[in-house]
């Protein structure tokens, strides 16, 4: 175990979204605890490395609500057979460049992994692969999968909408009906690969529990109540009878874009997977859509991190609104964290610290590197 305090170029946006750091944990060390735990509960030698590797990588990130804070999570979820931890991917059709699985609930992170893997091996032949999946297991942060192509080089979409869930009302309407549907978008450059992670909705599902666990309301109103109403009370959500919904992107003045966002995911992953609402299903689960672009295929490499690197000058040489805070792109402070985590540590809160103890005595696993 390391102690280190927050980089101090860590942005206010990304410390206002962490959690008070506890200590910092050697990278290797915390994966190796990690694919112990899933290991324990039943996923093989490589699931439960894939999920770990992913897991610790986005807490290096510091997108810490999709990173360790998710463990027990998921632990919860196979010791229940809501995950699966056994069986195999049914290949529903595959045209050589266009793929579909169906996942089977196995887990989300390690389905996309390996939709990744076999779309860089498919890559120098068809210039762009495409995946869609249904019936996966939680996907975690999109980001931390993006990466995986990014540093091959390559672009990639990933998108992720739960046909279970209900959490945002369409444009007009007071009902939840959609997920928050995440859209992710990535991109090379030479400095720091673009990491675009957003979703239809202004907030998520994971912050707006945290906000109610913390009792704490939301600096803005970006919650709808059941009458439609804008409300800043995280409880609207979930904790009053009718419930409210996650207020769009673009708000009341704008929100018919984050609804065209919401649609287009809801085709993407659910009407090219052919599994969605229509199906009704009562498990959770994500129908998830992947698409990855070889630059070689096009322009070439070079020409493209060119642009991307020139666009990305621009960007920086804007003259910013605060001349103490600079015009940054998404992906940069990630970037930065992950080199200052691999010097300094993975920061790990008490909170999440304390689940993964507990998670490990449950286990059986030994958690002596976790004795601070």
């Amino acid at each position: 175990m390391v102690t280190s305090p927050v980089p101090a170029h860590a942005s206010a946006h990304a410390s206002a979204q962490a959690p008070a750091i506890s200590h910092r944990f050697d990278a290797q060390a915390l994966t190796a605890l990690i694919t112990a735990l899933f290991s324990a509960a039943g996923l093989n030698a490589e699931r439960a490395t894939s999920m770990a590797k992913l897991l610790v990588l986005t807490d290096m990130m510091g997108r810490y609500t999709h990173g360790l804070s998710q463990c027990k999570n998921y632990l919860d979820q196979l010791a229940k057979g809501d995950m699966a931890a056994c069986g195999e991917v049914t290949v529903v059709n595959d045209t050589g460049s266009t793929v579909v699985w169906d996942g089977g609930y196995l887990p989300g992170l390690w389905l996309v992994e390996s939709a990744l893997k076999l779309g860089f091996e498919r890559l120098p032949k068809h210039g762009v692969v495409t995946f869609s999946i249904r019936r996966s297991a939680h996907i975690g942060c999109l980001a931390a999968l993006l990466k995986q192509a990014t540093d091959r080089g390559y672009y990639a979409m990933l998108l992720s909408s739960g046909p279970h869930g209900k959490y945002v009302a369409p444009q007009g309407g007071t009902e939840a009906l959609f997920s928050p549907n995440p859209i992710g978008i990535g991109f090379p450059a030479t400095k720091f690969p673009v990491l675009i992670d957003i979703s239809a909705s202004i907030t998520t599902v994971s912050m707006t529990r945290e906000k109610v666990e913390a009792d704490l309301l939301f600096d803005h109103p970006w919650l709808l109540d059941a009458n439609g109403q804008p409300t800043r009370e995280p409880r609207a959500l979930e904790k009053t009878q009718p419930r409210g919904s996650l207020m769009l992107l673009g708000g009341t003045e704008a929100g018919h874009k984050g609804f065209g966002l919401a649609l287009m995911v809801e085709a993407l992953t659910q009407g090219l997977s052919g599994f969605g609402r229509r199906d009704r299903p009562t498990k959770w689960g994500a129908s998830v859509y992947l698409q990855l672009i070889d630059p070689d295929a096009f322009a070439g490499r070079e020409a493209f991190v060119d642009q991307m690197d020139f666009l990305i000058d621009a960007c920086h040489d804007n003259k910013p609104i605060d001349a103490n805070i600079p015009v940054r792109l998404p992906g940069e402070q990630a970037d930065r964290n992950i080199h200052y985590a691999s010097a300094h540590g993975v920061p790990v809160s008490a909170t999440t610290l304390q689940t993964l103890r507990q998670s490990a005595r449950t286990l059986g696993v030994d958690d002596s590197f976790l004795i601070t």
